[in-house]
């Protein structure tokens, strides 16, 4: 089993991926600040780091490098506020293998997460349980294909944009259950503090208008007053 160390001192946003990383079946491991996160990643041998930048004690230029010159080639992804290019070829030029910016959708970096991983030699999707380009989900009308993030309605292909689909996959991975509008936050936008909940009303409008044939009688995204949204699979 690939075991992922987190070195984030945001705590909430550490603690929703470390669930979501662990329910798509890795062993993870986090930290909060750089100093124990060096020393995590030198005792523990991790198969993957996701390493903030601006961390208490070391930051995360100085743990990257500090592994660089040891000779630890552990694959590194670069989690971080910082979107200056300065930033980025600062982190590449110290050893990072790839770079995510906040806000970011939990898909993508599960998406770079396997990239690392398979590049790495290490089991991606433990058991299993990941996406195959094979799968597909149906529900009603609506056919999804997560492998290649195809989705048609009718048979015919539907367009989302990115973020669109990714709150797709979020409802549809709680199977039928009710999806707070902080949960979504968290597993489509990184939970960052600049996204609101409002943005998450306007990409289930999107998703409704185009899936739906009466968007303001939704039958498949489901708004449950005062908790939430769900998708209906019957």
């Amino acid at each position: 089993m690939s075991r992922i160390l987190i070195v984030e001192d945001n705590h909430d946003l550490a603690q929703g991926l470390a669930n979501n990383l662990e329910i798509e079946g890795y062993a993870v491991d986090v930290v909060h600040d750089g100093t124990e996160g060096l020393d995590r990643a030198r005792a523990d041998d991790p198969s993957l780091i996701i390493l903030d930048l601006a961390l208490p004690g070391l930051d995360g230029y100085r743990v990257l490098s500090s592994l660089r010159s040891e000779g630890n080639d552990v694959p590194v992804l670069i989690l971080t506020a910082r979107s200056e290019e300065a930033d980025k070829v600062r982190g590449f030029r110290y050893g990072a293998d790839d770079y995510v910016t906040k806000p970011f959708g939990l898909l993508e970096l599960l998406g770079r997460v396997n990239a690392l991983l398979r590049r790495a030699g290490a089991p991606a999707r433990p058991n299993g349980n990941g996406s195959s380009s094979g799968e597909r989900i149906r529900f009603g009308e609506i056919e999804v294909r997560p492998g290649t993030h195809g989705v048609y309605r009718r048979g015919f292909p539907v367009s989302l944009r990115p973020k669109e689909f990714e709150l797709l996959m979020a409802l549809l991975r709680r199977g039928g259950e009710i999806v707070s509008r902080l949960d979504l936050l968290r597993d489509v936008w990184g939970y960052d503090a600049d996204v609101v909940s409002r943005t998450v009303d306007t990409h289930v409008a999107e998703l409704r208008r185009k899936l739906e044939d009466d968007p303001a009688n939704p039958r498949y995204i489901v708004t449950v007053r005062k908790s939430g949204y769900r998708i209906a699979l019957d």
